[in-house]
């Protein structure tokens, strides 16, 4: 099979173009819109999807409680090789002081282009595969020490076609909330919790062919583990464990385990790692990553971040392992 084929069928499976529900080894309904899962950002790649505790920047593409810890109006690029597709997002961050943070992102998974063939191996269009995602994202204090937030989300699957193609211009919208929390409840101690993507079902063809949204609910906790053993402000390190399920189905959880160790107080240098554990159903679905280490690199100079991960987990469709993900934002 070649690696175009693999690109598009692998495209197909996560964004749900198919006709069919993709039915679960439990006997349980296949779900939708499955590029939710995908990660999205430098740091989400390199902790290994431990994110739930995380304030920061890309929050608003996981717990939006993290926007709160957002400190300064900001600019963020983010660009990645997903099996399924390229992945480039933007968000635009308004912080204020003591009011909370608001966040408006985009996000487009492009799977290409594939010719379209006749039943002699003729080529007769171009079809393009695409996914969409808008997000509104707000977050503030609660009380001292918890922070809430929520997200809004658009969510679009688009194959259309130039030429003469089989089921050309099928397009599939639908809608979906975020909501979660952040506290620290002991002084080195971080907790979150969310649920994700609870919104109606895509329905790509007709009613009965409908497929519920990726619903998922996390829990995770960190640890200030640095503190433990230096009291100088200019050094930090946290180790995270996450817990992820399905709000429908549950009892068949991923694991997520991150880590980050920072040196600098307003320029600095951050180390990452991460490591997922998956479980085999999802495996199977393709809707979860594959088990396997994540690192990366972060770097803040004056306004400027710059984060780099690479994943070194073997991709169980392309044999691969991801090329590296990059994320930038700038302060104004």
């Amino acid at each position: 099979m070649n690696q175009r084929l693999v690109r598009l069928l692998s495209a197909l499976l996560f964004v749900c173009a198919t006709a069919t529900s993709v039915r679960a080894q439990s006997g349980s309904a296949g779900e939708g819109a499955l590029f939710l899962l995908l990660p999205v950002g430098a740091q989400a790649v390199s902790l290994g999807r431990a994110m739930t505790t995380v304030a920061g920047p890309e929050s608003a593409f996981w717990n939006p409680a993290g926007l709160d810890g957002v400190t300064r109006s900001r600019f963020v690029l983010f660009r990645g090789d997903q099996v399924a597709g390229t992945a480039t997002a933007l968000s635009v961050l308004l912080a204020g002081e003591g009011t909370g943070t608001l966040g408006a992102s985009y996000l487009l998974l492009d799977a290409g282009e594939f010719d379209s063939t006749d039943e002699f191996g003729n080529i007769t269009g171009q079809i393009t595969v695409r996914n969409h995602l808008g997000v509104v994202s707000g977050a503030a204090t609660l009380v001292p020490g918890l922070s809430v937030g929520v997200s809004f989300k658009m969510i679009q699957f688009r194959l259309s076609c130039r030429g003469d193609c089989q089921d050309a211009g099928t397009t599939a919208t639908t809608y979906a909330f975020d909501i979660g929390a952040q506290a620290n409840p002991l002084a080195r101690l971080r907790v979150g919790a969310m649920v994700a993507h609870v919104g109606p079902k895509l329905q790509v063809l007709n009613v009965e062919q409908a497929d519920p949204l990726p619903m998922r609910f996390r829990v995770a906790a960190s640890y200030d583990v640095i503190d433990l053993l230096t009291e100088r402000e200019d050094f930090g390190g946290w180790v995270a464990v996450e817990v992820q399920d399905r709000l429908r189905d549950p009892g068949r959880p991923s694991l997520y385990m991150g880590t980050e160790f920072t040196a600098g107080a307003i320029d600095a240098l951050s180390l990452r790692a991460g490591y997922v554990f998956a479980d085999l159903l999802g495996k199977v679905e393709g809707s979860d990553p594959e088990d396997g280490a994540r690192v990366g690199l972060g770097i803040r100079f004056e306004r400027l971040d710059l984060s780099i991960a690479k994943s070194l987990a073997v991709s169980t469709v392309t044999g691969e392992t991801e090329p590296v993900h990059v994320s930038f934002s700038i302060g104004f």
